[in-house]
């Protein structure tokens, strides 16, 4: 049957009509085989450098800002895969979000985050998901962390999701606590090896973490945790901070050099002004001079004790592969059937009445 050009433009419009009324459908996440490097280019010229410019500004304001931006990566890809779950408030709707969750306690980087997306927005409206915002600024921050040798290229497109939940993050996310089995349990239901658990606890380089997530530290036995250590956490954690407990700084080489001269002389000279993105955490655990049960954990069983030397001896190899696990932790896609948008505000899903 032949249809003549009036006739086509006529059921193309009827098409058209129906698809308006029946609305538009939330589109589908990209699988990772379809997240590609440089997917911006053609939509929104120069993202990625003018994220780069806030990720800059803001650990020149607080170096502390990018191990946030590094521990956000991991809390929302852990999570629903990568999709900037992580950056939604509580709302009315919503009133416990993955934020809400004992295990995401002092998370930080979320205004670094919303004002890149607000940035991006007044340049392009529409375009740039909060998802690949949070990965392009944790891969700027681990490279600027660790003094540039830690980079990858970044794949993106992917979309934002709509579903936030301090329950499921509870249940997926690893605890401070765990143990090296339940370390390796979590880390397996997502596809990681024993090898690469290992390479991203090196994450614990930077940053902070609060008492509570490690109090059962400070009665540890000294083939746990060198006793000198456990007396400056104990000094520490005795400074209030509510019922948290007040931060103290993941690696003791960023101590104040008072503290430690006064709790542990001997490691005053491996104090540094600047913290770093680096493999002193693998030696400060061999020297159970690390905070959290899940680090020393990593001492309890073979293989994972051979990757801590490994690392703790090869400082070039654990960039490397620290680059590769953060890549490989940035492609976690989001659930199947998951819908997504490319939120106005990373805070906020767009229809939120916040």
């Amino acid at each position: 049957m032949r249809l003549t050009v009036a006739v086509i433009c006529s059921m193309v419009a009827v098409q058209l009509w129906v698809t308006l009324l029946a609305g538009e459908a939330a589109p589908s996440p990209a699988k990772p085989g379809e997240l590609k490097v440089g997917y911006y280019d053609d939509k929104c010229s120069g993202v990625e450098d003018i994220v780069k410019s806030h990720v800059i500004k803001a650990i020149i304001l607080n170096r502390g800002n990018g191990a946030a931006l590094v521990r956000l990566i991991f809390h929302d890809c852990f999570v629903r895969g990568c999709d900037g779950s992580v950056l939604l408030n509580a709302s009315d709707e919503n009133p416990r979000p993955e934020t809400a969750a004992p295990v995401s306690i002092g998370l930080e980087g979320f205004d670094v985050l919303e004002e890149i997306k607000a940035d991006l927005e007044r340049r392009c409206p529409g375009v740039v998901s909060c998802a690949d915002i949070l990965i392009f600024a944790a891969r700027d921050a681990s490279s600027i962390l660790s003094n540039g040798r830690v980079r990858f290229d970044v794949p993106a497109g992917r979309l934002d999701g709509v579903v936030s939940s301090a329950d499921e993050a509870q249940a997926e996310l690893p605890e401070p606590t765990f143990t090296i089995h339940q370390l390796i349990d979590s880390f397996a239901r997502k596809n990681f090896t024993v090898e690469e658990l290992v390479v991203l606890s090196g994450a614990h380089s930077v940053g902070d973490g609060h008492c509570s997530s490690f109090a059962a530290r400070l009665a540890a036995p000294p083939d746990q945790i060198t006793p000198s250590y456990r007396n400056l956490l104990s000094y520490k954690c005795s400074r209030g901070g509510g019922s948290a407990g007040p931060a103290v700084v993941n690696n003791a080489r960023d101590e104040d050099l008072a503290t430690v001269a006064r709790f542990m002389p001997a490691f005053v000279g491996k104090l540094r002004p600047v913290s770093a993105l680096d493999n002193t955490y693998y030696r400060n655990n061999l020297d159970k001079v690390v905070n959290f049960n899940s680090d020393w954990q990593l001492l309890t069983q073979d293989e994972a004790r051979g990757h801590v030397r490994e690392y703790a001896d090869n400082a070039a190899l654990w960039d490397h592969d620290f680059a590769a696990s953060l890549l490989k932790l940035s492609k976690l896609p989001m659930p199947v059937g998951s819908k997504g948008e490319i939120r106005n505000k990373c805070g906020a899903i767009n229809h939120s009445k916040n």
